[in-house]
């Protein structure tokens, strides 16, 4: 399992870019990022080489910030390697919270998915595993 930075930002022109650049000043690396919104607010979820540093940090700038654990799993780039991947959930009967991709290189792509609870977590990265699958530590996303 990974970290995820989750910041909380008002839905305001710029206050996605002063983000980034806060990330930049702290000296934090994002992996990836995605956006989901509200009305009157977006969740910024984002997978960079120290989420627990730069919640820290953001929040001495006056951010609202959370690190969760996600599962970050290795799947072939490549049509249908997610679905292979989602087939072991389902085939456990665990639903999936939220997730994202984003590409490794040009054979690796990386899926983030957030499941209830840790113990959920594990059953399903041990099933993972077991079908194939590489479930990433933070060293390997950092």
């Amino acid at each position: 399992m990974v970290d995820q930075l989750t910041v909380f930002l008002e839905n305001e022109e710029g206050r996605l870019a002063k983000l980034c650049r806060a990330m930049g000043e702290v000296g934090v690396n994002m992996k990836a990022l995605t956006i989901a919104d509200t009305a009157e607010y977006g969740v910024v979820r984002i997978i960079c080489d120290d989420a627990r540093s730069a919640k820290a940090a953001l929040a001495e700038r006056g951010y609202r910030a959370m690190v969760t654990r996600v599962s970050a799993v290795a799947v072939p780039n490549r049509p249908g390697g997610l679905a292979e991947l989602l087939a072991v959930f389902d085939d456990l009967d665990i639903a999936v919270d939220y997730g994202y991709c984003f590409s490794m290189d040009d054979n690796r792509a990386v899926v983030v998915l957030k499941v209830a609870g840790d113990a959920l977590a594990t059953r399903a990265a041990y099933a993972l595993e077991q079908a194939g699958f590489h479930v990433l530590d933070q060293d390997e996303i950092a």
